[in-house]
């Protein structure tokens, strides 16, 4: 093989992974609330003249609502269900990982989800960076929309800044916000803007926050 077959087989590009949380949802997360759809579809318009390439979204309705309306405002860009972008548990601490003025709340907050579901959630949480992290094969950027929740959100934020593990604990995302983060070869990853409400009214922002995030 040539030494220009060997660059191109090795070369890395810089990843750029899109991150929003669905709309708000109805009463039941049955579904995308009117609110919610109207988050979706400004999002999309706001993307309309992005390089994304894909729409990846977890299974759920008020995920796959979510992804299929800022779908109808892009030009011929797939939507793909993942498991891996849906909402789970992603890592489960023990004590001694938490700090003691905070530990007790923490934990048993963890102990209000089912055994199932904090045994599957740090599997999917661990496929979840194989998938949508790091610098990408090839020669070209990748810019890779995740339509997803909360929990997988705090949980790729911590990893791009190399906070410890329990840290997507804490971390609160609002309804249809933008985050984004750039995998560059060779440098630290680096979290461009999260949590970006510019394309929202005021009306539309901070829905699914605690109210004390409201400003």
């Amino acid at each position: 093989m040539s030494f220009e077959g060997v660059r191109r087989m090795t070369a890395m590009a810089t990843g750029y992974l899109y991150l929003v949380r669905h709309g708000e949802a109805v009463p039941d997360e049955s579904g995308l609330s009117e609110n919610g759809r109207q988050q979706a579809t400004l999002l999309g318009q706001r993307l309309r003249d992005s390089p994304v390439s894909i729409v990846h979204h977890g299974p759920l309705p008020r995920a796959a609502q979510t992804a299929r309306l800022i779908g109808d405002q892009l030009s011929d860009v797939p939507l793909q269900m993942s498991d891996v972008a849906g909402d789970y548990v992603p890592h489960l601490p023990v004590r001694d990982e938490l700090p003691p003025d905070c530990a007790d709340l923490l934990l048993r907050f963890l102990d209000q989800f089912p055994a199932e579901e904090r045994q599957r959630g740090p599997v999917l949480a661990h496929q979840a960076l194989e998938r949508f992290t790091g610098p990408v094969a090839g020669e070209e950027d990748r810019h890779e929309l995740v339509v997803t929740h909360n929990f997988l959100i705090g949980w790729l934020v911590r990893h791009a800044l190399d906070a410890p593990k329990w840290r997507w604990l804490g971390l609160n995302h609002a309804n249809a916000a933008l985050t984004v983060i750039r995998y560059a070869p060779g440098r630290p990853s680096s979290v461009l803007f999260c949590n970006d409400m510019r394309h929202l009214p005021t009306e539309l922002r901070w829905t699914g926050s605690p109210s004390g995030l409201q400003v």
